[in-house]
C-alpha cells in the first residue's frame, strides 16, 4: 500500500567525499541511491534497513534502498535522499531560472519494491 511522504533531496557529507572518487564509483552510487526515512514510518510501512523502496512523483519514479533515522534526525513523514541520478528521476526540469531543478518538498508515493 502506497503512502505519501515529503521528499527533501539535498547534499550530504558522505555524498561529497564519495564524489571526489567519481560519480561512476560504487560508493557514490550507493550513497545517492539510499533514502533515509523516519524509523516510525519504516515500521508502519513494514520496512527494515536495506529494503528496496519505490518512490513515485508526478514526474517519474525510482527504486532505492532505505535506512531508518531517529525522530531527532528526521521527522516522521519526510524522506531525505542525496542528490544524484535516482533523485533526478523524480524532479521536473524547470529551474525557475536558478539552474537547479525545483526539488524541495516534493510529494512522493512510497511502496516496498518487489
Amino acid at each position: 500500500m502506497a503512502e505519501t511522504r515529503i521528499l527533501v533531496p539535498g547534499r550530504s557529507q558522505k555524498q561529497g567525499t564519495s564524489l571526489n572518487e567519481g560519480k561512476l564509483k560504487d560508493e557514490y552510487q550507493k550513497v545517492t541511491s539510499t533514502a533515509e526515512l523516519n524509523e516510525k514510518d519504516m515500521r508502519r510501512l513494514k520496512l527494515k534497513d536495506g529494503d528496496k523502496i519505490r518512490l513515485k512523483s508526478d514526474v517519474g519514479q525510482t527504486v532505492v534502498t532505505c535506512v531508518a533515522k531517529k525522530d531527532e534526525d528526521l521527522p516522521a513523514g519526510m524522506i531525505f535522499i542525496p542528490y544524484g541520478p535516482p533523485s533526478s528521476e523524480l524532479m521536473a526540469s524547470d529551474t525557475a531560472g536558478s539552474g537547479m531543478p525545483l526539488s524541495k518538498h516534493m510529494e512522493v508515493q512510497v511502496t516496498k519494491a518487489r
